[in-house]
């Protein structure tokens, strides 16, 4: 179905725009993106299509991470922190979005 796909296409196969705007609002770490993601866009990512993408980013220089203790005997957690590079990245996404919603009316 057209509508299905592009649903797919708008959604996890752009994951990096929708984990670079929740970064933008506060350093997270990746199952609380994925939580996140679910509650702020109503999607559902697969957990390593999350990691994946922070993965990604990280490499590009879109993001950086530091693992931080969670103290009260829990694993430490790696976050994530969106760079300038991501904001710009972002910032562009958003714009392009924006273009071609206002080519289609």
């Amino acid at each position: 179905m057209p509508l299905d796909r592009l649903k797919r296409k708008l959604t996890t196969e752009v994951l990096w725009i929708y984990i670079l705007s929740l970064l933008s609002n506060k350093p997270m770490y990746a199952y609380e993106v994925k939580k996140e993601i679910e509650k702020s866009f109503s999607f559902a990512p697969a957990r390593i299509t999350s990691y994946i993408v922070l993965y990604n980013l990280e490499n590009g220089g879109y993001v950086t991470s530091e693992w931080e203790d969670s103290g009260q005997g829990r694993p430490n957690r790696k976050y994530y922190t969106i760079t300038d590079s991501g904001k710009n990245l972002l910032k562009e996404g958003k714009s392009f979005i924006n273009l071609v919603v206002s080519r289609i009316g």
